[in-house]
C-alpha cells in the first residue's frame, strides 16, 4: 500500500476493484464505510454484487477478465478531456507518450462491448476519479489472479500517475494483503528474486553485501516462482519443503498437482494443523500458531508490529524459526540465532527500508502507547512512513507502462458455457484448516456451494438447494446450488475453502508471464443438475448469501 488504512476514512473517492473487501478484509472495509458515511463516493468494480456494492454509488458489474479494457478506457477519457495532472506527469514521470498512444482507441463506446459498462457511466467515473484530490484505488486478488494480472496492475498504476494521485494523504494505489503477515513474508525475502527489503538477487552490489554478511557464495539467478514450482513438480523438482501453505487445496489444477506430488521423492510439511497436503508428506514438523510465538507481523500498510508468546506450544510443536535453525545446523550451516529479535536485527542491518526498526524500539513505542512502525524507516529516530512518495517518486520517476487487452486463457464455449470465478467468504479463511474446526463458522457456511444467476439456473433446470456438478476441462466438484443475482448472467462463483469440493480442481494453472500467478479468477465451466436437496434449500438463508441476493 502506498497509503495507510486510517487514511481511507479521509478519502473523497474510493475505487475498489477486484476486492470483496467486507468479507476478505473486514477491518479495512470498516474504514471504507466510515468514508461513505462522511460523504465519499464509492465505486466497486466486480462481476459479483458483493456486500460493498450495497453502499456504493456505482457498481460496475464487468465481464470477468475485461479489466484492461475498463482501465484503459478510463485513461482514454482522462487524456481526451484534458484531466491529466500535467505538471506532475512532466516532472515526476516518464514514458507517458507510450500510454497516450496505447489507449487512444480504447473509447468507452468500444469498451462497452467487452466490459458491459455503459459509456456515459464510464466517463462519469473517470472524471470523478481524475477531478477528486483525495482519490484512492484499492485492489486485491480479483486484479492479480489472471493471466494478465501484471497488465491489470500496470493499468491501475497508469491512472494513479496521470492524475497525480500519489505522494499525498488518502490517495495512492493500495493492494490489500490477503493473509496475516504475507506482507512481512515478502519484506523478509520470501520471493524468488529478492533478498530482504526488495533488493534483487541479481544486483551485484546487493549480492556482495549478503555474501559478506553470510560468509558464503550466493547464486545471483532468481529462483522459480510459485506457479513455476507447481508446474515442474516431480520433474525438475524432486524435493519440497512446504510451510504455512496447503498447496493441494490452494493451488490451481489440483488433479495435475497431485499427480506431480506423487513423483516427488521427499516432501516435508511444517504446519500447526493437519491439512490436505500432509497426505503426501514424508515428514511433518509441528509448528506454532500466532499466540505461541514471538516476533513481528507486518500488515498491509507496511506497519511492523510486535507479537509476543502468550501460551506454550503443545507437545512437540516448536516456533518456526527454531525449526528452521535446527534444519540449517543439520545441513552444516552455523546459524547461532537465539531469538527472533536477533534475526530481525540482522535483516534490518542489511535492508535499508528496515534499518530503524528493532524489537526493542517497537517495545519502547508500545510502552508509550504507539503501535508499530511503517517502513521505510531508515534510522533509529525516524518516525516511519505513513504514506509513500511524499518527497517525489521513490524510484526517481514514475514509470508509465503501456498495456493492451489480452483475453483470458479460457472463455465460455459450447461445451463449457459459463465463466467460473473463485474466492473467499467471511466465515472461512483460505484453506480453512483453522476455521472449519470451529462450530460457529461451520454453522454459517457448512458446505461448499456455487452461485448461479436465475437465468442460467432456469436454462439448466436448476433450483435453489439442488445438488449440482461444476465442471471444467480439469475436473469437477459436486456442491449445492445457490440461485442468486449476486452473479451476473453467464457467470458462476464458488469459494475455495472446502477440501471435499476443492474449487482448485477446476481452476486454470496457466500463469501470468511476469509473476507466474495462475488464473484463478476466470475459466470456462459448466453446471449440471444432479438431484434435489430440499433440506439444503434454506441452508444459507439468514446469512449474507441468499437465494435472491442484493437488489433482487
Amino acid at each position: 500500500m502506498t497509503n495507510s488504512i486510517r487514511e481511507i476514512r479521509e478519502a473523497d473517492f474510493l475505487l475498489v476493484i477486484g476486492s470483496n473487501t467486507s468479507e476478505a478484509h473486514p477491518i479495512i472495509a470498516m474504514e471504507m464505510k466510515r468514508a461513505v458515511r462522511r460523504g465519499a463516493t464509492l465505486v466497486v468494480v466486480d462481476p459479483r454484487a458483493v456486500w460493498m456494492t450495497t453502499i456504493a454509488e456505482h457498481h460496475l458489474q464487468i465481464t470477468p477478465g475485461s479489466d484492461v479494457w475498463l482501465l484503459n478506457s478510463m485513461a482514454q477519457v482522462i487524456i481526451a478531456e484534458g484531466l491529466v495532472a500535467e505538471e506532475f506527469v512532466a516532472e515526476q514521470t516518464e514514458n507517458f507518450e507510450a500510454v497516450q498512444a496505447a489507449v487512444k482507441d480504447y473509447t468507452p463506446e468500444k469498451a462497452e462491448a467487452f466490459t458491459g459498462v455503459a459509456p456515459d457511466l464510464l466517463r462519469k467515473i473517470a472524471r470523478q476519479y481524475a477531478q477528486t484530490a483525495k482519490a484512492g484505488i484499492y485492489y486485491t486478488l480479483g486484479i492479480t489472479e489472471h493471466s494478465h494480472g501484471t497488465d491489470n496492475v500496470y493499468a491501475l498504476a497508469n491512472l494513479v500517475l496521470m492524475t497525480g494521485h500519489l505522494g499525498q494523504r488518502a490517495s495512492g494505489m493500495n493492494p490489500l494483503r490477503g493473509q496475516n503477515n504475507v506482507q512481512g513474508a515478502n519484506d523478509a525475502g520470501a520471493t524468488p528474486m529478492y533478498y530482504p527489503g526488495y533488493q534483487r538477487v541479481d544486483d551485484p552490489e546487493v549480492q556482495a553485501r549478503y555474501e559478506r554478511a553470510w560468509g558464503r557464495e550466493l547464486d545471483p539467478k532468481p529462483g522459480l516462482n510459485l506457479n513455476e514450482m507447481m508446474l515442474t513438480m516431480g520433474e525438475g523438482i524432486k524435493g519440497i519443503f512446504v510451510m504455512g501453505e496447503d498447496i493441494v487445496l490452494s493451488e490451481p489444477n489440483a488433479n495435475h498437482l497431485e499427480e506431480a506430488l506423487a513423483g516427488v521423492e521427499f516432501i516435508a510439511i511444517q504446519e500447526p494443523f493437519p491439512n490436505e497436503t500432509m497426505r503426501f508428506a514424508n515428514v511433518v514438523l509441528p509448528s506454532t500458531v500466532f499466540a505461541e510465538k514471538d516476533g513481528v507481523f507486518t500488515n498491509s500498510e507496511r506497519r511492523v508490529q510486535r507479537v509476543r508468546q502468550a501460551v506454550k506450544p503443545p507437545g512437540e510443536a516448536r516456533q518456526d524459526w527454531r525449526i528452521l535453525c535446527e534444519i540449517a545446523r543439520a545441513a552444516g550451516i552455523d546459524w547461532d540465532y537465539d531469538s527472533p529479535a536477533k534475526i530481525y536485527d540482522e535483516m534490518a542491518s542489511l535492508a535499508p527500508n528496515f534499518s530503524g526498526i528493532s524489537h526493542n524500539r517497537l517495545d519502547d513505542l508500545q510502552a508509550d502507547g504507539m503501535t508499530g512502525l511503517q517502513w521505510p524507516c531508515p534510522t533509529s529516530d525516524h518516525p516511519g512512513t505513513v504514506y509513500l512518495h511524499s518527497d517525489g517518486v521513490m524510484r526517481g520517476k514514475g514509470l508509465f507502462q503501456a498495456v493492451s487487452y489480452r483475453p483470458p486463457m479460457e472463455v465460455p464455449d459450447e461445451d463449457y458455457g459459463l465463466f467460473l470465478s473463485t474466492g473467499r467468504t467471511l466465515y472461512h479463511y483460505n484453506a480453512a484448516t483453522q476455521t472449519r474446526r470451529e462450530t460457529g463458522p461451520v454453522a454459517k457456511h457448512p458446505e461448499a456451494f456455487v452461485e448461479i444467476h436465475p437465468r442460467d439456473a432456469q436454462q439448466r433446470g436448476i433450483e435453489a438447494g439442488d445438488r449440482v456438478r461444476v465442471s471444467t476441462r480439469r475436473g469437477h466438484i459436486d456442491v449445492v446450488a445457490i440461485v442468486s443475482r449476486q452473479v451476473r448472467p453467464g457467470c458462476i462463483w464458488t469459494p475455495l475453502h472446502y477440501a471435499e469440493a476443492r474449487a482448485n480442481l477446476l481452476t486454470n494453472d496457466e500463469g501470468d508471464p511476469v509473476t507466474g500467478t495462475a488464473e484463478f479468477k476466470v475459466c470456462a465451466a459448466e453446471v449440471t443438475r444432479l438431484g434435489e436437496g430440499p433440506e439444503l434449500a434454506t441452508t444459507f438463508r439468514g446469512n449474507y448469501y441468499s437465494t435472491a441476493g442484493p437488489g433482487a
